[in-house]
């Protein structure tokens, strides 16, 4: 079967839902160790976790319509896997860029089934510590790299080092209002030791 020709009807059920019980869409566990009102940054420890990824050769649609495919059954088992929050992606301007969904968390890597396309590959991804600064609206790249700029200048003068690449996070469709958009960068760093203690606890 050509999963992929029903992507767009079964994305547009799937995600049509989203603001409606998005208490029922699962995110990847983290743990809160400090955060900051203005900018709106959080240092969080993330669990352990497993990717779905994909290059995006021919943009985010492209690499979205890839790894929509496999979760809605492009794959060996004809298995559907749930949606979760956030996609995930390479930051704007990067020579290469990835997207990736984050599976969820009652499989093992063992467990998943083959995917029919080669072009989706799985990663797993061990805890960590990250900054996060949160940003509504729609995630244009001069948006990303405005609210980038603000993180990193905070984290210096925090002296928090980084320790990877940073992603972009998106958790809404694409028909959500600017408004109500959620959008984050997140990097991950080396665990902090911050000035009131909270960190790495």
């Amino acid at each position: 079967m050509n999963f992929i020709k029903y992507v767009p009807v079964m994305l547009l059920t799937c995600l049509g839902f989203m603001p409606l019980a998005a208490s029922a869409i699962e995110e990847p566990a983290y743990r809160l160790v400090e955060s900051w009102p203005d900018p709106a940054v959080e240092i969080r420890h993330y669990e352990p976790r497993i990717l779905a990824m994909t290059e995006m050769a021919g943009g985010e649609n492209s690499g979205f319509r890839v790894l929509a495919g496999y979760i809605f059954g492009g794959n060996a088992a004809e298995q559907e896997i749930a949606m979760t929050a956030p996609v995930q992606s390479t930051m704007p301007g990067a020579d290469s860029r990835e997207m990736a969904f984050v599976l969820p968390a009652e499989y093992a890597m063992n467990e998943l089934p083959a995917p029919d396309d080669a072009r989706v590959k799985f990663r797993e991804e061990p805890a960590y510590h990250a900054a996060v600064i949160r940003f509504s609206g729609r995630a244009t790249d001069s948006r990303v790299d405005e609210h980038w700029t603000l993180l990193t200048a905070f984290l210096d003068s925090q002296k928090i080092e980084t320790n990877g690449r940073p992603t972009l996070n998106q958790y809404n469709p694409p028909w959500t209002l600017p408004f109500m958009r959620r959008n984050e960068i997140i990097v991950p760093i080396l665990a902090p030791l911050m000035a009131s203690g909270t960190a790495g606890r």
